[in-house]
């Protein structure tokens, strides 16, 4: 099973494999202090749609898309995920403050499709 969460949660034993999938370190997180297994920054959307999207809700269905295909054409990252998942559950952490439309979610729901 794939959870999300946010980095700023404390991390749970049912959290499983636990990978940050931001591009860039969350703020004000010390890196000793984040209990994690893997830090993907090559599943994250690149900077320029990172900054293109800056989370405008009217714009998260294309963001999804344009994200989605991104995802197609690298694969290869997707290979911890992936690998994780045939062991047991795994927890994408990201740090944005919306819950509902960021990139650990829009994530989920590309691997959840496949």
């Amino acid at each position: 099973m794939i959870r999300v969460k946010r980095v700023y949660d404390h991390a749970e034993a049912s959290d499983g494999i636990r990978f940050l999938v931001d591009r860039l370190w969350p703020r004000g997180l010390k890196k000793d202090a984040v209990q994690l297994d893997g830090w993907l920054k090559d599943v994250a959307p690149d900077n320029d749609l990172r900054h293109w999207f800056n989370h405008d809700p009217a714009k998260w269905s294309e963001f999804r898309r344009r994200y989605f295909a991104a995802l197609d054409k690298n694969r290869d990252a997707l290979k911890p995920i992936l690998d994780a998942v045939k062991k047991g559950d795994v927890t994408l952490l990201f740090a944005a403050h919306d819950l509902e439309q960021n990139n650990a979610e829009a994530l989920k729901e590309y691997l959840d499709k496949r």
